[in-house]
């Protein structure tokens, strides 16, 4: 059998304290949102000035990342390539870039989504705040 690491409290509090002075350098009103590897929510955090609406997406984008595997951005990739089918993938949603997922020794523990600002820059948020994990 083998073993494989799970993100703790202290792990989160990290990400997101690194994520968020990412954010706040670039003077980013976004959103948040850490999953563990079944894509449930374990932080979110709105920061001041960020639309209501990327409360909902921050999560979907953590989700889609940590069940997916990848970064969400493939997502995006598959649909605007053309594969329009892929909408109807079942409990899969925030197909957008900037969901990116936290990989730990071969394998998923979780997964970072943030929204708010260009979809490029929502990854670079959240890759700054996985990066605390020096993983």
């Amino acid at each position: 059998m083998k073993t494989k690491s799970f993100l703790e409290l202290a792990d989160v509090k990290a990400i997101a304290a690194a994520a968020e002075a990412e954010a706040l350098k670039n003077n980013w009103a976004v959103t948040i949102a850490i999953a563990d590897d079944a894509g449930h929510l374990l932080w979110l955090q709105r920061l001041d000035g960020a639309a209501a609406l990327s409360s909902h997406i921050a999560p979907a984008k953590a989700h889609t990342a940590a069940m997916g595997r990848r970064e969400s951005k493939g997502y995006e990739d598959i649909i605007n390539g053309g594969r329009t089918a892929f909408l109807t993938v079942p409990a899969v949603q925030g197909m957008l870039e900037g969901g990116v997922p936290i990989v730990k020794d071969g394998h998923v523990i979780g997964a970072v989504g943030v929204s708010g600002v260009k979809s490029n820059e929502d990854a670079q948020v959240a890759k700054a705040g996985i990066a605390a994990l020096g993983l």
